[in-house]
């Protein structure tokens, strides 16, 4: 199979392979607290309003808004205070005209009452009497009930990724089990006549695997679960056999093939022949990864990536993660960029997106300044030593000094 015939845009050749990957994950049902980080496989409507009574906002005295009409500093209201509302419970009185309760945050609002004002706009005049300084509205310092989220409602759609904030307002609605998509099973496999595994110790011209496990911790960050098919030699009949053993057991299969053309080419022939359509992509324009291949078979993503660990581990963000959203059906993540401001010239050629490994510092000014960490692709700890990812946009032929630029953060902490 001739190499590099047709060298795609990343995006495009993302759009081309996964508009060919229709095998999906099935459902499963998990308690919510345990469902961090997990898809949603169908939409989750409220049992109940949001919240489920009207309560005060603020501490307070909830009254008739009516009762304060033209109060003032100078010319204040003075209510009945005619009971205090209880935490945790309903109030067993209601409100009349000229009359105030004692509230807390979070308090139910009694019958009769339509506001709340602050407990800084009013004091004490005599015992059972409140003086209110301050007119109020209908509505203010009152959640209505209902406000946050309506009864029926669609409070998560399908495809959300279940985070802090969407486990607590599940567990506001007392859904305690949520029907979620299953993990991606992924297949790793390492290839290479000179790759070892890490706990030996490499004779001269061999190199410790770093592939599977960077890919594997990828894979686990992306919803999946790593699989590791250990390594193959570069000869076409075992790669054939432990690809076509991943692809039956996996959802998704991934290979880092060696450097060498004539290794790459086997690799590719490989994909092509574990089933239809096979490889769709053979080279993406970009730097680093640009020996990429992407292929489907038996309706699973199966994509080659190359041996350099600074390429595989860059294009895992650009192929990779985006397969294991589609193959659960998880809406679009937004990624963590940040602008900075490029330290020095960057080179690149024209109509090839590249991405540099970039370590960032505050400039005087408080933005952020991206110098490059000029690399060659198999060096691991080049990308250890960077904070994020500058893109260099195809349509550029480099970066000067002072451009600004995106830099997809490479860790958040």
């Amino acid at each position: 199979m001739p190499e590099f015939l047709h060298l795609l845009p990343p995006a495009e050749a993302l759009q081309t392979w996964l508009a060919h990957v229709q095998h999906r994950m099935p459902a499963e049902t998990l308690p919510t607290a345990e469902a961090q980080g997990r898809v949603l496989a169908a939409d989750i409507h409220a049992p109940h309003p949001m919240p489920p009574f009207d309560r005060s906002a603020v501490d307070g005295y909830a009254l008739r808004a009516a009762d304060t009409y033209g109060a003032s500093d100078t010319l204040p209201a003075y209510l009945e205070v005619v009971g205090e509302v209880p935490m945790g419970a309903a109030p067993d009185f209601r409100l009349g005209p000229g009359q105030a309760a004692l509230i807390h945050t979070g308090g139910m609002l009694p019958e009769g009452a339509d506001a709340v004002v602050m407990v800084e706009y009013t004091q004490h005049s005599r015992a059972g009497e409140v003086e209110v300084l301050k007119a109020v509205a209908v509505g203010d310092n009152v959640i209505a009930q209902g406000e946050d989220v309506a009864e029926g409602a669609t409070v998560l759609p399908a495809g959300s990724r279940l985070a802090a904030a969407e486990i607590g307002g599940l567990m506001a609605l007392g859904i305690l089990e949520v029907p979620v998509a299953r993990r991606p099973v992924v297949g790793i496999i390492s290839s290479g006549d000179e790759v070892v595994p890490p706990e030996a110790t490499p004779a001269p011209g061999q190199v410790r695997d770093v592939n599977a496990y960077t890919l594997s911790v990828e894979v686990g960050r992306g919803g999946g679960v790593p699989r590791r098919y250990g390594i193959v030699p570069d000869r076409a009949e075992a790669l054939a056999a432990t690809a076509r053993e991943a692809l039956a057991a996996c959802d998704m299969v991934v290979v880092t093939a060696g450097s060498s053309a004539s290794t790459r080419d086997m690799t590719a022939e490989v994909l092509d022949g574990l089933g239809q359509p096979g490889v769709l992509v053979h080279g993406v324009n970009t730097k680093p990864g640009r020996p990429t291949i992407l292929a489907v078979a038996e309706g699973k993503p199966v994509i080659g990536l190359p041996g350099n660990p600074v390429s595989a581990l860059v294009n895992v963000g650009l192929f990779v993660l985006p397969a294991l959203a589609h193959l659960q059906n998880a809406r679009p993540c937004l990624q963590p960029l940040l602008p900075a401001r490029v330290a020095i010239n960057i080179p690149s050629a024209s109509g090839r997106e590249d991405w540099w490994p970039v370590r960032l510092r505050r400039a005087a000014d408080g933005t952020w300044e991206a110098e490059p960490i000029f690399y060659k692709s198999n060096l691991i700890f080049a990308l250890v030593r960077a904070d994020g990812l500058l893109k260099v946009p195809a349509d550029a032929t480099g970066l000067a000094a002072g451009d600004w630029a995106e830099v997809k953060l490479w860790r958040m902490c």
